[in-house]
Parts: C-alpha cells; structure tokens; sequence
C-alpha cells in the first residue's frame, strides 16, 4: 500500500476545512458589527473582515474540487464536506452579518430575527443540490455562494448609509425574503463553468462577467449585490431564449 495515498486523498479535504475555518472566524467578526480592529478608527471594521473571511472561503470552495480533480481524490466524503462547510460559510456566516448589522442599527425591532432565514433556506438549497443530478451543468434556484455574494454587497450599502431609517428595515426584511426563496426556487440558474471559451454559447456568461467587473468598479463592494441582481436578470432571458428556441423547433 502506497504510504503517500492517504495523504493525498485527504488534501481536496484540508482545504474544504479551511472554508469552514474561514466561514467560523467570519461569523466571529460578524458578530462585533461595525466596531474597527484594535479600536482604530483607521483600521477597518470587522464586518469588513468578516466579508474577506467569506471571500477566503470562496477560494478555498473552488480549489478543493480543482484539487480533488487533480489528484483524483473526488469522494462522496469530500462531497458531504463540501456542502457543509458551504452551509456555515456561505449560508450562517452571511446571516449573521446581516443579523448583527440590524440589531446595531435597528436594537428594538425583530426583523433582525428574519436573516436568520437565509441560513434556514441555504442548507435546503444544499440539501436538495445534493440530490439532484440535473444541476451538474447548470443550477436550479440560486447557488449559494451566490446568496452570500449579494449579502457582502447589500451589508456594505446598508452600513454606508446608515441610518438607513425605517424604510430601510423593511427594504432588508424584503430582500431577506426574496433571496431565501429565490435559493429554494425552480428558477434554472446558469453555472459559469465555460465547456469552451468561444463567444457562441458563452453570451450570458461573459455578459455577467463584464457587469460584476464594470459593478466593482463604480460601486465598489456594494457592486457586488448589483452583478446577483444581473444574474437573475440574465438568467431570466436566457431561460425566455431556451424556451422559444424549443418551441420554434
């Protein structure tokens, strides 16, 4: 027996831990809010570093099936592994931020509550994905990696214009709403794994790109709630297009 093939085996798994590492230490910085680091005003805050723990957690989330792949150590562990560490960091960890944000900013009301919704709906979104072998090219409902993408983008906003007032509260309670269905949804989501990188085929994929790149750039952070909404914009059409392509056939 080769002495090096455990090891091996396990890599793809040591990262998938440290997506869940990152995910636990941006819950931890979730939940000291807006304070800065150290207690220097000039240093950033740490729902800051909580949106750079989750960012880690991304990297992390796309290397380790890279890295399975790779050494061909794919395994229904690593699977399991993987969803679990995606339901802390990309479905508890974003929750907390927005839960903590609105208590800091709203303490008497109980809309606060409401983002635990996102959590609650990202694991039945996981838990079905586990289960559906349709989504191996394309998603149905919104991946969550993406859900915490637009909660990064939506948090920066809110903290930015704080106090956001009463129609703010209700704007976030919306949103909470909207995104937990939409995880749980049967909207058909486009992956942007690119088989090939011609323009044919790959229109909506290059044009979610370009918007998310063009959203940073003018927004900054706060873009990045922006490219979600472009997603399901584009995803919307690009459904409408497969739709009349089949019926004109």
């Amino acid at each position: 027996m080769n002495l090096l093939e455990p090891i091996k085996n396990n890599i793809p798994n040591a990262i998938t831990c440290l997506n869940l590492l990152s995910g636990c230490l941006a819950c931890i910085c979730a939940s000291h809010g807006s304070e800065h680091i150290g207690g220097d005003p000039v240093a950033i805050t740490y729902y800051q570093l909580a949106f750079i723990m989750i960012a880690a957690a991304a990297v992390f989330d796309f290397f380790d099936g890279f890295v399975a792949r790779l050494l061909g150590a794919v395994s229904s562990i690593g699977k399991e592994l993987d969803s679990l560490s995606d339901c802390v960091s990309f479905g508890l960890a974003p929750a907390l931020i927005l839960y903590f944000m609105l208590r800091e900013l709203y303490p008497s009301s109980w809309v606060a509550y409401s983002a635990l919704l996102v959590a609650v709906f990202g694991a039945v979104r996981l838990a079905r994905f586990n289960t559906d072998d349709s989504q191996a090219t394309s998603f149905v409902g919104l991946p969550i990696p993406a859900n915490a993408i637009f909660w990064i983008g939506f948090c920066d906003y809110f903290y930015a214009i704080e106090p956001a007032g009463e129609a703010g509260l209700w704007v976030a309670f919306a949103a909470v709403v909207l995104l937990s269905y939409a995880m749980v949804s049967r909207l058909r989501m486009f992956s942007l794994k690119f088989k090939s990188y011609g323009l044919c085929g790959n229109v909506h994929r290059y044009l979610l790109v370009a918007g998310t790149v063009a959203a940073i750039v003018l927004l900054g952070v706060k873009g990045l709630a922006v490219s979600i909404i472009f997603y399901f914009v584009l995803a919307l059409l690009f459904l409408r297009q497969e739709k009349d392509a089949v019926s004109h056939r």
